[in-house]
């Protein structure tokens, strides 16, 4: 008889595993990468290229570049683009981040060969026409008006500003001002340098069994723009040194106070990552974390606070980031170097430590549970150029991990006279 009083019995993750995709080299140079499950009749396919602001020539270019690339074609204008995916029940969409654009295309899987010559007209031949680009500076520029007027977002951009400098795709600034003058014509030279099909990593992941060759077929025959010069390059390297100590950030008008610290830190492809990322979720990365218990739980000081690790292809940063009344934000920064001197002074229980393993492995369990979720863990290994078994590694040196293993990690990584701290608002 069930006994509903006691818990069903459980055993420790040992291994994750993810599907093996299949590659393909399309004769335009592309990679293919398949991953295939036919729970369900859906389909997901992501082209990625290294079209980011590291990329960009001139600031906001790559940004512009994505929004506008299903707002017109060589034979169809934003209305009828717009129309053909709502008539299939689809989502088409592109966005730029710091190293890379994205289109995203998600779609029920009979109807894929019909959205692939859409598809391939988008990534080929967007028009970016007049008005269309005009309308689309104007919604990009308002808002960031109104996003600058927020100090998490302030403190954001500080901080990328000091770390990594105002020279850099990572830290420059948006200027309203250079943005308002990107031409049409530039938008096609960047669009024909960045967006080359050679570069091009593609991603089909769901019930694509039947549907591999046409996205093959279709998507080899997209073609480098006629006329394309060389291939855009990327910024120079970052510096080595980052500034520490603190910068304020004065907003007119704030009474709260938004909070970065943070630092430079190991790569992805450090052999010490598991034990790292372990360490930044006892600190910060869950709600049981250090700084939650502390900061939010015992000293009301705010609803929430993390500490997260970013990574980029060129430079994987510490953040830890909240929001308090300006007048908490000095004693708010006293008790995260308190929670940090902990971390070096003193060992963690075992049971703190269970804890924290317990919930890493789970998230990252619950995190491939469907062919999507699986596909953005082969995506990240694949475009960080991690190794293939990082998952596996990751699982196991998290298990072998001791308290004094992230105490050594602690002393060297998070000493606070090591870290930036960037305080924006909270001034009137």
């Amino acid at each position: 008889m069930l006994n509903r009083l006691s818990p069903p019995p459980t055993q420790p993750l040992t291994a994750i595993t993810l599907p093996t995709p299949e590659v393909r080299h399309l004769p335009n140079g592309a990679r293919l990468h398949l991953l295939a499950n036919d729970a369900q009749p859906v389909l997901r396919l992501q082209v990625v290229l290294p079209a980011g602001k590291r990329q960009e020539p001139a600031p906001g270019l790559a940004q512009l570049a994505a929004r506008l690339l299903t707002e017109g074609t060589a034979t169809r204008t934003a209305r009828q683009i717009a129309d053909e995916v709502a008539f299939y029940g689809a989502s088409l969409e592109c966005e730029a981040g710091p190293d890379r654009a994205t289109l995203t295309l998600y779609c029920l899987a009979r109807h894929l060969p019909a959205l692939l010559p859409l598809v391939q007209e988008v990534l080929a031949t967007p028009s970016f026409p007049e008005p269309e680009l005009h309308q689309m500076k104007n919604r990009i520029s308002q808002s960031m008006r109104v996003e600058r007027q927020k100090t998490s977002f302030r403190a954001t951009e500080e901080f990328n500003r000091q770390l990594f400098g105002e020279d850099t795709a990572y830290g420059r600034p948006f200027d309203e001002a250079s943005f308002a003058r990107i031409t049409a014509a530039e938008l096609r030279a960047f669009h024909a340098a960045a967006y080359a099909p050679a570069r091009a990593e593609l991603f089909l992941s769901g019930d694509v069994a039947a549907y591999a060759a046409a996205v093959a077929e279709a998507l080899g025959q997209w073609q480098p723009t006629a006329g394309a010069v060389s291939p855009a390059t990327a910024n120079e390297p970052l510096p080595d040194a980052y500034p520490t100590g603190l910068v304020a950030v004065p907003v007119e008008g704030s009474i709260q106070a938004s909070i970065r610290m943070g630092r430079r830190w190991p790569a992805l492809s450090e052999v010490q990552t598991p034990e790292l990322l372990l360490l930044v979720k006892v600190l910060g990365g869950y709600f049981g974390s250090r700084l939650m218990k502390n900061i939010r739980e015992d000293k009301g000081y705010t609803y929430g606070i993390q500490a997260s690790v970013v990574p980029r292809e060129q430079a994987t940063t510490l953040v830890i980031g909240t929001d308090v009344n300006g007048d908490r934000a000095d004693a708010t920064r006293q008790e995260i170097a308190y929670e940090l001197e902990r971390l070096q002074n003193e060992l963690l229980d075992e049971s703190e430590l269970e804890t924290v393993k317990n919930y890493t492995l789970g998230k990252l369990l619950g995190e491939t549970a469907t062919v999507f979720e699986q596909a953005d863990k082969y995506r990240h290994v694949t475009l960080q150029h991690l190794r293939p078994d990082y998952y596996y590694h990751l699982v196991q040196q998290t298990q072998a991990a001791t308290a004094a293993d992230l105490q050594a990690l602690a002393r060297t990584y998070l000493s606070p006279a090591d870290l930036l701290t960037v305080v924006a608002g909270g001034n009137e």
